[in-house]
């Protein structure tokens, strides 16, 4: 057994003080390594260094901070093979832009200057003309949470604008998958970030997590995971006033008109499958096909999940690897069978793959679906589409918005003015038109429970920043 990855508190690397626990790899089922389990004192002790650090990292020049997050960024770029290597194709480049991107960030003016205003006495002050600017200040201790389907990606897009703000941080990641953010954290010391600004905790305990959400010493909680998760969360920090980030779950919804471009869709849905097999808040899980093309929609899809092929990804030809864990798959499984006792049709997929180990769920479509049904509403994180027919275009916004979530929606149509009318219409923060690319500028986040607040590009810099008004006379 190798040796167990360590926390960082205050500069200082340790074994968790609960021990460690055993990674497994979700492909082979065997023990990749071993994760430090932090406990509740150690949590502590890293809000604590947190805050001991933050007054003189807040003071320290734009030009200071980029310069150390690039380079972090040079050596994660030089060491990248340490790193995943199933991931390295798509997290790897991001992580670097993103530290790159915030390095950038971090030269960005705080100050946004207002037009003098007229103002009339009162019994505090005479009147006069009043000049005034918003000053953005670092918001203080963040702690970083994520989840597990982008580990070092989601990380570096939080510690990114955080550090560049003048923030210092708690970086906490999923318990299932760990190793590549300590290691991350590691060349970010390396990189000559001083002691207690990046602390990194890690591990199983929910005690533990719960500490670097109420500590006193934390300002700010910057989480992206489940709805439920986010849901706890918010009620803990804003219980003590704490700024909140939540970018939580997703159940995307897809409109695909008549009209649409069908090779482009039906590409663009089936990567749902392919990329991370499902496990990402932004996919479009939810098809609402119009019925004058819902039958070719449903076979050209049809026929691209049966040609995907299954299996461990680090071998070149699988398209579709496995889920997270046992339970995860358990858990998407019985979506797939309440669909099916629902009325739903499963047109491809529906049954575990034939492998003597690894935690694999075939890419499953199901038809014929409604909005009542379990596997509609709800969340899967897994490689099932369900489809939905409509027939006016009213009727599929109206199926659209009729969720619990809000993250990511997609309107597929030629006529593009008409999908402009209709993403308008979407109660969702972002919405995709004959694409499911992202632009990494673009404020991102959720309406309803997808989530509060928005970060990417220079909206990151805002989300960790607190607007403070100076005013004076004219």
């Amino acid at each position: 057994m190798s040796e167990s990855a360590k926390v960082c508190i205050g500069g200082e690397w340790s074994d968790g003080g609960l021990g460690s626990y055993e990674i497994i790899n979700p492909a082979t089922e065997q023990v990749v390594g071993l994760a430090p389990n932090c406990s509740v004192e150690q949590s502590i002790a890293a809000t604590e260094a947190a805050r001991e650090a933050f007054d003189s990292w807040s003071r320290t020049t734009p030009e200071h901070r980029a310069n150390l997050l690039n380079a972090a960024a040079d050596l994660y770029d030089a060491r990248r093979d340490e790193f995943v290597r199933v991931a390295k194709t798509m997290q790897v480049p991001q992580v670097s832009a993103r530290l790159r991107r915030y390095a950038t960030g971090a030269m960005e003016s705080r100050l946004i200057p207002l037009e003098p205003a007229i103002t009339g006495t009162t019994p505090l002050a005479p009147g006069g003309i009043m000049s005034a600017v918003v000053h953005r200040a670092p918001v203080g201790v963040v702690s970083c949470i994520t989840s597990y389907n982008f580990p070092v990606t989601n990380m570096a897009g939080k510690i990114g604008p955080a550090l560049a703000m003048g923030n210092t941080v708690i970086v906490k990641p999923a318990p299932q998958d760990p190793l590549a953010v300590i290691k991350l954290v590691e060349l970010m010391h390396e990189a000559g970030f001083p002691p207690g600004v990046i602390n990194v905790m890690c591990g199983t305990d929910i005690a533990a997590s719960e500490a670097l959400v109420s500590a006193t010493e934390v300002d700010m909680i910057s989480f992206t995971g489940s709805t439920g998760v986010g849901q706890r969360i918010g009620e803990v920090g804003g219980s003590k006033m704490k700024r909140l980030l939540l970018e939580l779950g997703g159940k995307g919804a897809c409109i695909v008109f008549d009209d649409a471009d069908l090779k482009t869709a039906i590409g663009g849905i089936a990567s749902v499958w392919g990329f991370h097999s499902g496990q990402i808040c932004t996919s479009p899980t939810r098809v609402i096909a119009q019925r004058g093309i819902y039958d070719q929609l449903v076979a050209g899809l049809t026929q691209a999940a049966n040609h995907m092929k299954v299996g461990d990804p680090l071998e070149r030809d699988t398209v579709v690897g496995p889920v997270i864990t046992g339970v995860h798959r358990d858990r998407v499984e019985g979506y797939v069978a309440s669909a099916k006792a629902e009325g739903g049709e499963i047109v491809a997929g529906g049954e575990r793959p034939d492998f003597p180990t690894g935690f694999y769920v075939a890419p499953t479509l199901i038809a014929n679906c409604n909005n009542t049904m379990k596997a509609v509403r709800e969340e899967i994180f897994g490689p099932v589409v369900v489809v939905v027919p409509f027939d006016t275009e009213d009727e599929a916004i109206a199926i659209a918005n009729d969720s619990d979530f809000g993250l990511y929606s997609y309107v597929f149509s030629k006529d593009t003015s008409r999908a402009w009318e209709v993403a308008k219409r979407l109660r969702a923060g972002n919405v995709g038109i004959n694409s499911l690319q992202r632009n990494n500028e673009a404020p991102f986040g959720g309406f309803k429970q997808s989530g509060v607040g928005r970060d990417g590009g220079s909206f990151g810099l805002y989300a960790y920043s607190e607007m403070q008004s100076i005013v004076w006379p004219a």
